[in-house]
C-alpha cells in the first residue's frame, strides 16, 4: 500500500499498439508486424486463419477463415495511428472494393469482412464509418464489423489469447549488449611466485605488516598479463578502459589513504586501509569500464600495479619506502613477457 492508502491495481501490463513500431523500427515495419498479430489473434479463435501474400496481388485479403473456394470471412489490418479520420476512408473503401471485386472475379463468396486497426475513430469518421458500412451491406450482400482498439484489447486480453498479447506486448526491452567473456585467472608459477618477493607491491604491503601475501601475488601477476595484452593488441577501445579503470582505482586508493591517514595522524600504521581500499574495488561491479574484460582479481590486481609504480602505498610513509626500495635495488617483476621499449609506457596507463 502506498503513503496515500491508495492500492494499485496488479494484472497485465497495459497495451500499446505504438509496440509494433519499436518492435519493427520503422513504419511500414509495423504495418506488417500488426498484420501478423492480427493473424495470430484471429487463430486464438478460429482454426485454419492464415495470410494470404501479395503476388502479385492478395486479392483483398490479409487474413482469411474459410475455402477460398466457396466462404470465407475476411479480416483486413490497417495500422492507421493515432486516430482513424476522414483522410483513411480512400483507402477502407479500396480495400473493401479489391476483396469484393476478387471474389466476383475468381468464384468464392465473403461472409464476412472485418476490418481492424489499432485506434478509434473520431467523430466525423464514425458517422461516415456508419453510413458507409450499412450501403456496403446491402449492395454486396455481406456482414462488415469494425475491430477498432477497443475490441482489439477486450481480445487481446482474453484468456484465449494470452499469448499473443504477451508476445506482442509485454514490455519489450531490447537484448541486452553481451558482456565480455571473463579472462582466465592464470596460476603464478612457483618461481615467478618467489621472484615477486623483491617486487616493490609486496614490500609496500610487508610495511604494513602483511604475513600473507599469495593472493596479492596472484592478482598483479594476472592484472600484468591482462594490461600487457591489451598494450599489445592496441583497441583504441579497451586501451581507453585500462587507463579508466587505473584511474578510478587510484581514486579510490587516494579517497582512502586521506581518510585513514587523518583518523590515524601520526601512527606507523594505517589500519584497515588495505581492506577497505580492495573490498571497494571487489565490488566496483558495473561501475567497472565495460570493455575491460576481468575478474576481481583482475581488479585488485590493477591496484598492486600502481603500487609497484610507486604511485600509492599501504603506510604513511609509503613514498620513503619507494626511494628506499629502488634505491637500494633494481626490482625486477617476473611477468608472462618482457616489457618492449615501445611499449614501456603501459605502466602510465594505471
Amino acid at each position: 500500500m502506498s503513503e496515500s492508502g491508495l492500492v494499485l491495481a496488479a494484472g497485465e501490463p497495459p497495451i500499446n499498439f505504438r509496440a509494433h513500431e519499436l518492435r519493427a523500427a520503422n513504419l511500414a515495419g509495423a504495418r506488417d508486424d500488426f498484420e501478423q498479430m492480427i493473424r495470430e489473434l484471429v487463430a486464438a479463435w478460429y482454426r485454419g486463419a492464415r495470410l494470404i501474400a501479395a503476388n502479385p496481388g492478395d486479392w483483398g485479403i490479409d487474413v482469411v477463415v474459410g475455402d477460398l473456394a466457396g466462404q470465407i470471412v475476411i479480416w483486413q489490418a490497417k495500422y492507421f495511428m493515432p486516430v482513424v479520420t476522414a483522410s483513411h476512408q480512400g483507402q477502407i473503401r479500396e480495400s473493401f472494393s479489391s476483396a469484393m471485386k476478387a471474389a466476383a472475379e475468381h468464384g468464392h463468396k465473403v461472409r464476412k469482412w472485418i476490418l481492424c486497426v489499432p485506434a478509434s475513430m473520431d467523430a466525423p469518421m464514425d458517422k461516415w464509418w456508419s453510413t458507409w458500412k450499412k450501403k456496403a451491406e446491402k449492395d454486396f450482400d455481406v456482414k462488415i464489423e469494425l475491430w477498432h482498439e477497443g475490441e482489439l484489447r477486450q481480445r487481446l486480453i482474453s484468456p484465449d489469447a494470452a499469448n499473443v498479447r504477451r508476445h506482442y506486448y509485454d514490455p519489450y526491452q531490447p537484448p541486452a549488449e553481451p558482456k565480455p567473456d571473463r579472462p582466465e585467472v592464470v596460476q603464478v608459477e612457483p618461481e615467478k611466485a618467489t621472484a615477486l618477493e623483491t617486487a616493490l607491491f609486496v614490500r609496500q604491503l610487508r610495511e604494513a605488516g602483511h604475513q600473507q601475501v599469495s593472493s596479492a601475488k596472484l592478482e598483479f601477476f594476472n592484472a600484468e598479463l591482462l594490461a600487457r595484452e591489451i598494450v599489445d593488441k592496441d583497441v583504441p577501445a579497451e586501451v581507453n578502459a585500462l587507463i579508466e579503470a587505473g584511474a578510478t582505482v587510484h581514486g579510490i586508493w587516494e579517497t582512502s589513504f586521506n581518510e585513514v591517514a587523518e583518523l590515524h595522524p601520526a601512527g606507523p600504521k594505517l589500519p584497515g586501509l588495505h581492506a577497505s581500499v580492495m573490498r571497494q574495488i571487489r565490488g566496483m561491479g558495473d561501475s567497472w569500464p565495460a570493455e575491460l574484460r576481468s575478474t576481481p582479481v583482475h581488479r585488485c590486481g590493477m591496484m598492486h600495479r600502481i603500487v609497484e609504480d610507486g604511485r600509492a602505498g599501504w603506510v604513511p610513509h609509503w613514498e620513503d619506502v619507494v626511494v628506499e626500495h629502488r634505491d637500494g635495488q633494481p626490482a625486477q617483476v617476473p611477468a608472462p613477457a618482457q616489457r618492449d621499449p615501445d611499449t614501456e609506457s603501459a605502466g602510465a596507463l594505471t
